[in-house]
């Protein structure tokens, strides 16, 4: 017990251990393990052909080999605070300890380094103290717009020394130190520099990717940076206020009333659509939408996200909760940041107090500000759509009603005229239901009402959820008043009883026949939850005429037969799996199943299914379903197999006494003694 506890308590500080570690360090440590085989301290790094950008690897990127949707090409290099010595094997040594000045050359950060002499900054950062900097890389530096250098360089006493001090906090931070959200403040005037710590390990300051981390200095620590970075002082409503090309997002926000929420503390994301973006939506679509609050609201909160979500931290495609309350999958493709897949990201990391800033030319549109006609035009049922307003139902689709649209995929009209004759208006209005419903609150027996007045039956199976005789295929799409269920095939509403539906088709006549005779017409009449398995004309005339004669010539020989075809709940095709029981009104039992889109019963094909009737439904079968023979267990269908393993019983246990015979002659053997007496 005592060592059950130690070991307990050794697998929960071990545990605590490992959850405690950064995101960085755990990618550090993955690096670590993926280079050590090139000696100690390499990490593996992946590297963006034809670009400067290296990154540590995680165990998702190693095997996928990509950053970005660009293939990537693995190094080896020493890892932070390592270098190598001539003639061993990988980076055994560590780099000299030297104050931060000098640590800037170390690290490769020589223009850095060549900047803090010119404005002054040496004797600082030789000094004592305790100092955190960010060191812009090289090709950081390089990078700055010409009449940006040229102004700081040539006042290198105030804006460059004013710069590079924004680059330093006075206090010592280590990577675990550099928490997500957080910020510190500069030694340029307190003004803050903002820390995110991301999931994937990548870690930015003022959305500067930090490229080599944890140089230790005598005097502090030295982060290079992948950029040079700017002292922040107003929030992200001042870009979208003061900038001309956001004017039209402008106006949307105050009268969305959002002004308060972007000026206020935080860390949101902001994808701000130009005066471009709203430019290409149509006019009567931007003019509804902006003179609708509910919805305007909805449109800008699905271009905000509730975290910070800088450039540099996106490697991969990853969904990220909107305030909207949806998610986008903010991603990038090469130097590009994508949204939803398309690159229409103009302008990146505007960053402010509360949050950044990304210029997008493109609106988005939740569903949730979108009529029906506009939903449908998005998906995979522009068929329906088409006929929907060909019939002159659009009224329904593009107005502020609230209904459901059970919008059937385009497949469903494979074998359908398209053409629109009175019939199909009709059928179409079948499948606009009154009021905005959510899939998730249908329960199984719930009568829905259409709008021209029919009534729909819900049914709930364990895998499907179907209204009438179609089931739902894909997530509800909720629009600003209405929601659009997509289903897999087009509504066949009741047309009368069980016995109606028989009657009007000519292939059940047999069937018909054999219902009166057996005197079960008045049950296919009454109200009930049928499911028929209904024998064509061929299945009787299949049967051996004596038998069949036989057969309808005994009335209560006939009703069990029939009895056996009628199962004592609805079940539409839809809501068979791969297998199924059903109780039927007289017998055992019946075995259905699905395969390759056709239903089987008793392993009879069902040839036309859910003929839909107000107390049931009718499923066409082409045989007389035949009772399945009883399933028999192994040991009772193969008796010798069990006399064959209890023979080989007796044998392994005679065996194993001859056996011991044996061992025990050999203990009583003169050499069995004369090794018992030199031990």
């Amino acid at each position: 017990m005592k060592h059950f506890t130690l070991l307990t308590l050794g697998l929960v500080v071990i545990a605590t251990l490992c959850v405690a570690k950064s995101p960085y360090k755990s990618v550090l440590q993955h690096s670590r393990i993926r280079g050590r085989q090139h000696g100690p301290n390499v990490c593996a790094m992946q590297k963006i052909p034809g670009t400067d950008k290296k990154y540590f690897t995680n165990c998702k990127q190693w095997y996928h080999r990509k950053i970005c949707g660009k293939s990537t090409m693995i190094t080896y290099e020493c890892c932070p605070g390592y270098e190598k010595v001539p003639g061993e094997k990988g980076c055994p040594a560590a780099l000299p300890l030297v104050n931060i000045y000098n640590t800037l050359g170390v690290v490769g950060a020589t223009t850095t380094k060549m900047y803090s002499q010119r404005a002054e900054l040496q004797e600082e950062i030789e000094g004592p103290g305790s100092f955190t900097f960010f060191a812009p890389s090289n090709e950081a530096w390089a990078a700055l717009p010409s009449e940006i250098l040229d102004a700081l360089v040539s006042n290198v006493n105030i804006e460059l020394l004013n710069a590079l001090h924004y680059h330093m906090v006075n206090r010592r931070l280590t990577s675990e130190d550099l928490k997500h959200g957080t910020a510190y403040p500069s030694m340029y005037q307190d003004f803050d520099v903002h820390i995110h710590h991301y999931p994937n390990g990548i870690i930015t300051v003022n959305c500067a990717r930090l490229v080599k981390t944890d140089q230790d200095a005598t005097n502090g620590i030295v982060h290079v940076v992948d950029r040079v970075i700017t002292a922040i002082t107003n929030n992200v409503h001042t870009f979208i206020d003061t900038d001309d090309d956001l004017e039209t997002l402008r106006t949307a926000v105050a009268a969305a009333g959002l002004t308060n929420l972007l000026e206020s503390d935080g860390h949101y994301t902001v994808f701000a659509p130009t005066n471009e973006a709203f430019e290409k939506i149509p006019p009567e679509t931007l003019n509804r939408i902006l003179g609708d609050p509910v919805a305007l609201k909805d449109l800008l909160n699905y271009h905000i996200l509730k975290n910070m979500q800088c450039s540099e931290s996106v490697v991969a495609g990853t969904p990220l909760e909107t305030l909207q309350g949806t998610v986008l999958e903010v991603g990038c493709d090469g130097t590009e940041m994508t949204l939803n897949g398309k690159a229409v990201i103009t302008k990146k990391d505007q960053l402010g107090t509360n949050g950044v800033v990304h210029y997008i030319n493109e609106l988005l549109i939740p569903d949730s500000a979108k009529t029906l006609s506009e939903l449908a035009q998005e998906s995979s049922i522009s068929k329906a759509n088409m006929m929907f307003v060909e019939a002159g139902l659009e009224s329904h689709l593009s107005g502020s009603e609230s209904v459901t649209l059970l919008a059937p995929q385009d497949d469903a009209f494979k074998e359908v005229s398209t053409t629109i004759t009175p019939d199909m208006k009709t059928l179409l209005s079948h499948h606009i239901v009154k009021g905005q419903l959510s899939s998730r609150s249908l329960y199984h027996g719930q009568v829905l009402e259409a709008v021209d007045g029919l009534k729909l039956r819900v049914f709930v199976y364990r895998h499907n959820l179907c209204i009438e005789n179609v089931c739902i295929a894909a997530h509800d799409k909720t629009g600003r008043f209405a929601t659009m269920f997509t289903v897999d095939k087009l509504l066949t509403p009741p047309v009368g009883t069980v016995m109606d539906v028989l009657k009007g088709d000519d292939r059940f006549s047999t069937l018909v026949g054999a219902i009166q005779t057996a005197g079960l017409t008045e049950m296919m009449n009454q109200a009930g939850t049928y499911t028929v398995f209904a024998p064509t004309n061929e299945a009787f005339s299949a049967m051996p005429p004596a038998d069949l004669n036989k057969l309808l010539g005994d009335p209560n020989q006939l009703a069990s037969v029939l009895k056996y075809h009628v199962g004592d709940e609805i079940l539409v095709s839809g809501g068979v799996g791969s297998h199924s029981r059903m109780k039927p009104l007289e017998g055992e039992r019946l075995e259905l199943s699905l395969k390759n889109y056709t239903v089987y019963v008793n392993k009879i094909p069902v040839t036309d299914a859910d003929l839909m009737a107000t107390n049931g439904v009718v499923h066409a079968v082409g045989s007389i379903i035949q009772s399945l023979p009883p399933k028999v267990l192994s040991d009772a269908a193969e008796p010798s197999k069990r006399a064959f393993r209890h023979t080989s019983t007796v044998r392994t246990h005679r065996q194993a006494i001859r056996n011991d015979d044996l061992f025990q002659k050999v203990l009583r053997s003169h050499s069995s003694r004369t090794i018992s007496r030199v031990q």
